[in-house]
């Protein structure tokens, strides 16, 4: 098992029995839905490429959304990001976050 990125609270990645487990990903407190989605995905993109993974060996995506009238604005960049290769298993749910300003969090388990 290798962990990388830990801290008293966590590891970014995790990888073990060659699947890689990551943290939650959220974007700029301080951008709209659509951003925030890009954002996370786009560091979910940059943890995988740093282990010698990418986003096409995702085998599964849990999406945590604050309000669910952002949904289809979430899809459109979720499916965009998504174009050309087939897309993880998938969960989405409404929460809370853990700040008020972020609008959607994504957790992330890949093969290597």
């Amino acid at each position: 098992m290798k962990k990388l990125h830990s801290n008293q609270r966590m590891s970014k990645t995790v990888i073990h029995n060659q699947t890689i487990y990551l943290c939650g990903q959220v974007g700029n407190a301080e951008d709209d839905i659509k951003a925030q989605t890009l954002t996370c995905l786009e560091k979910i993109q940059t943890l995988l490429e740093e282990v010698g993974s990418d986003k096409s060996k995702l085998l599964s995506v849990t999406v945590w959304i604050k309000d669910m009238a952002d949904f289809a604005a979430m899809n459109e960049v979720y499916d965009q990001w998504f174009e050309g290769i087939q897309p993880p298993a998938r969960a989405c749910g409404e929460s809370a976050l853990a700040r008020p300003e972020l609008l959607v969090e994504m957790i992330a388990i890949a093969a290597e």
